[in-house]
């Protein structure tokens, strides 16, 4: 079957659905005897494409009253068709509004058919490189499948790609319009060729190919031997004009004058409480139901009363999943026989609830286990909402599952292992033996376009809905506590949450594991670093709390005095953090030239137009300050010393192995990844990073790592030869491009060259070259050929690239992670060359995430053999690690440090780590 990618734009053939679901049982009727069967079915096919999609866009498209253009070309056209049953039409206006309450776009245009409209949308997204799948079970869709656009039938769930179509019909898409010609349709009035059929029209195309081809050779028509072929050509030539008015009624239009645009077309939170009204009133008690346990409302009245439901505090226990075995364990020995399970078990899936995603301060309330699928078991030990049953002690369970827990030979799987592996050194339980973590092994198998969370992977691998946490917890203020929750909501949900894991690394691993390079990346590089971030996030790192509260005040009159500047030049006081109001303006009060627009056609105010203005006017450097300025003091000065943990006396920060699609980490609560070392504000904040007493801060950090990458993977003589001499590759460059003794390289000309060198690595044009110079795109254009033509490596390496990427979808690491690149063949140019750069750009940044993540995994080794309490790994930030070393150590540890850190890659140029030492973090970088 086809593959379908992920997250495709979906158009929703609501016609086709409509008639379908009226002519399927079940032929329901709600009390009040008003037909509900055909809003049952489309809606349910509806529930049933988001279930298995998840899309993100979506479009319902029905036929509008009245006739179509069709019917003026053609009076006859579905002239048969007998006119809509009443119990058909009472039930379309309930169909579009529930569309509308489940926050589905809906299209309905005069004049032209649904199909018209599908087609135009269809056209739309396929120029640019989306991927489509429409629902429809009309045969005449299979027009529009290309490259980007896929079928699905709404009865069967039959996939259909163009070798699909080929299967079906007998010919490709491309000829579909003609297959209908000759044949018609009986349905729509679309009379054809007489005496044409199926098997004839697919003779015929076969054999000679379209109908403008046919013409051109009906001489040829009797050779082809099928029955009726040697009268066939006096048949064609007779109703040629018939054969033309068949062919263009069966041509669905693609340029419908739509006025919406196709990124507006979002799927959006639903109306909840009109839903429920609606529910009510046909009476789809399960959906209704589900509905009420979702809002916590109570059970309502029969339908008419459906309006006076109110809102109620306690959250209905969801139904019990299908075909499993979950046991929530209250005695010893049901404890005790789960313990023999789990020491018996090869594998077993492991999962914590707690009191908070905070790793640092979450208390356990239960642990659940699964060994096989559909068989879990929850052992609740801290839910202490009144009334709630007796648990086992949490200290006795704690003191039985620790042995096992840290029995490094015990394999144990779960869903971002890191965070309970946080929580239970909490309870002095050093989480040992993970041998798989589903999160990661998805993130290996498919960084691009996909949500690595459990409730995401559970509906794209298992194609199972889960019960979410805010099903039994409630939403906003009022949520509860997982230990606030009732054992009967919550063990399901626990023991669920175990099972699942189980299901998902069966289904992830067993299309990861046959993947050759994808494998070590999983075992030798991801899996590892679990360990290490874990021991890093727990050390956190000392703020100076005191400093950051002066830096907060220094900031803030800074802002004053930047706001007051930014007035004076407007004329007038305004909201500087308004896009609105600073459209205003600068766009329309001082004619400031428009750099961009929105996507609506307003002018834009983002960061970089702001920029690029500010070469030329003031206010918009006033306002690029005040922003820059602004995000700091509330991202830092302000935030920092109000996340010091109480007992640690540090900040603690949370490393995300599963986010960028590069592989490179990420950092959350706080983000220590971006804070900016270019200004003097940002060096500022990173002198409140400090040392406790005794010990030194210490800075290793790869210098011009993806230079030296592009130089390895390229192979370029030049590049290798100058990082083999240890020469400054930026003046080494100038000095090549233009054409000057390596000693003569004026400070300008090597500047040049790092843009150059730099611009190249992430694909830049020459228009983005002279833009950051700031010089003409010639000049630009000069220094790319001078560069491409000393460097020839670079250039061939870029062409290859782009090629295998095309090719196959994907580029690789140097050590095998996957960069997948689904635009990579977009028809819109502009999507199409992003990926061409991320093509060239992601090797080095990838193979660059995979080298400072096996140098870590190394010092981390390093480290453990070192004195207890001599260092520390603090921080990871980019191509930096950071350290605490006890001061009688640095000076021994810091070339021992760069060693690990420079033997974590086999390139073929030498890799340079550079250290420095300070009290602080500024200080040491």
């Amino acid at each position: 079957m086809a593959e379908i990618p992920e997250n495709p734009f979906i158009l929703v053939d609501g016609s086709s659905y409509l008639f379908r679901a009226y002519h399927s049982p079940p032929h329901l009727t709600n009390s009040k005897g008003e037909a509900t069967g055909a809003i049952y079915g489309v809606v349910n096919m509806i529930k049933s494409l988001l279930r298995q999609y998840n899309p993100s866009h979506i479009v319902i498209v029905f036929d509008a009253k009245g006739k179509t253009f069709r019917n003026d070309m053609y009076s006859e056209y579905k002239a048969n068709r007998p006119p809509m049953p009443d119990d058909l039409r009472t039930q379309i206006a309930p169909i579009h509004q529930i569309i509308k309450a489940m926050g589905l776009p809906i299209i309905s245009i005069e004049g032209v058919e649904a199909d018209d409209v599908i087609g135009t949308l269809a056209d739309r997204a396929s120029k640019e490189g989306r991927a489509t799948l429409i629902s429809t079970g009309d045969k005449d869709m299979a027009q529009l499948v290309n490259e980007h656009v896929t079928l699905i039938n709404t009865m069967t769930n039959v996939v259909m790609d163009s070798d699909g179509v080929t299967e079906k019909f007998g010919v490709g898409p491309e000829l579909i319009i003609d297959y209908l010609a000759l044949m018609g349709d009986k349905v729509d009035n679309i009379p054809g060729v007489p005496g044409v059929g199926e098997k004839t029209a697919v003779a015929m195309l076969q054999g000679l190919g379209s109908c403008e081809s046919i013409y051109q050779n009906l001489d040829q028509l009797a050779g082809l031997g099928f029955r009726g072929s040697k009268t066939m050509a006096k048949k064609m030539a007779d109703n040629k004009e018939l054969l033309d008015l068949s062919y263009e009624l069966a041509t669905i239009k693609l340029d419908v004058e739509i006025d919406q645009a196709l990124e507006d077309m979002k799927a959006t939170d639903p109306d909840t409480d009109r839903l429920i009204e609606l529910y009510g009133e046909c009476e789809f008690r399960r959906w209704l139901s589900e509905l009420l346990g979702e809002t916590g409302k109570s059970a309502p009245a029969p339908a008419a009363a459906m309006a006076a439901v109110a809102d109620g505090e306690s959250v209905a226990a969801p139904a019990a999943p299908e075909n499993v075995n979950y046991e929530t364990l209250l005695t010893h020995e049901q404890f005790d026989k789960w313990l023999d399970i789990l020491k018996s078990s090869e594998l077993f899936a492991f999962d914590t609830e707690t009191t908070s995603l905070d790793y640092m301060q979450a208390e356990l309330v239960g642990v659940s286990f699964a060994v096989k699928e559909g068989e879990a078991a929850y052992l609740p030990v801290g839910h202490d909402y009144p009334g709630a049953p007796d648990q086992i002690n949490l200290d006795e369970a704690l003191a039985k599952l620790k042995p096992l827990l840290e029995d490094p030979n015990k394999a144990k799987v779960g869903q971002n292992l890191k965070y309970d592996k946080n929580v239970l050194a909490n309870y002095d339980i050093d989480l040992q033996g993970i041998a798989f973590d589903t999160m990661l092994e998805s993130y290996v198998l498919q960084s691009v376009g996909t949500r690595h969370n459990m409730d995401a992977l559970a509906l794209k691998y298992l194609g199972v809905k889960t019960i979410h946490f805010e099903d039994i917890a409630g939403k906003g203020k009022k949520q509860l506590t997982f230990n606030q929750i009732e054992l009967d909501k919550a063990a399901p949900y626990a023991a669920e949450d175990a099972d699942i894991t189980l299901r998902l690394h069966n289904a992830i691993w067993s299309q990861l594991s046959p993947v050759t390079t994808l494998t070590p990346v999983f075992n030798e590089i991801e899996l590892p670093l679990v360990e290490v971030l874990s021991k890093i996030e727990r050390r956190g790192v000392y703020i100076d709390s005191q400093l950051l509260q002066q830096q907060s005040h220094e900031l803030g009159l800074r802002l004053i005095e930047l706001e007051k500047q930014a007035f004076t030049l407007a004329g007038h006081e305004f909201n500087l953090a308004s896009p609105k109001q600073l459209q205003q303006v600068l766009f329309e009060e001082m004619g400031l030239p428009v750099v961009k627009k929105t996507p609506k056609g307003a002018p834009s105010t983002a960061e970089e137009v702001l920029v690029e203005l500010a070469h030329e006017y003031e206010l918009p450097k006033v306002i690029t300050e005040h922003r820059g300025l602004s995000k700091l003091k509330s991202t830092y000065t302000d935030k920092l010393p109000l996340m010091v943990n109480e007992k640690t006396g540090r900040v603690h920060t949370s490393y995300q192995q599963a986010v960028a699609v590069t592989g490179r980490l990420s950092s959350t609560d706080p983000n220590l990844q971006n804070i900016p070392i270019r200004t003097k504000d940002g060096r500022k904040v990173r002198q409140a990073f400090i040392a406790p007493e005794g010990y030194k801060i210490v800075a290793a950090d790869y210098s011009q790592i993806e230079l030296r990458i592009m130089a390895h993977l390229s192979q370029d003589k030049g590049l290798l030869d100058a990082f083999a001499k240890g020469l400054d590759v930026h003046r080494s460059t100038a000095s090549e491009v233009f054409g000057v003794p390596l000693d003569e390289v004026t400070t300008d000309q090597r500047r040049k060259a790092k843009a150059v060198n730099f611009g190249l690595i992430y694909g830049m044009s020459a228009f983005g070259l002279a833009r950051q110079l700031d010089v003409p795109r010639h000049e630009a254009q000069h220094y790319m050929d001078r560069y491409f033509d000393r460097f020839p490596g670079v250039l061939t390496y870029m062409e290859t690239t782009r090629e295998k990427a095309a090719e196959q979808g994907f580029i690789e690491t140097h050590y095998g992670r996957r960069l997948h690149l689904p635009e990579i063949k977009a028809q819109n140019a502009g999507r199409r060359k992003a990926a061409e750069r991320a093509a060239i750009n992601s090797p080095m940044q990838g193979t660059a995430a995979d080298i400072i993540k096996r140098a870590m995994i190394s010092v981390h080794d390093w480290v453990n053999q070192q004195p207890e309490g001599s260092i520390h790994t603090i921080m990871q930030v980019h191509d930096e690690l950071v350290f605490e070393i006890k001061n009688e150590y640095v000076e021994d540890f810091m070339p021992q440090i760069c060693a690990q850190m420079q033997q974590a890659a086999d390139l073929d140029v030498p890799l340079i780590v550079e250290a420095g030492v300070g009290d602080n973090w500024d200080e040491a970088h």
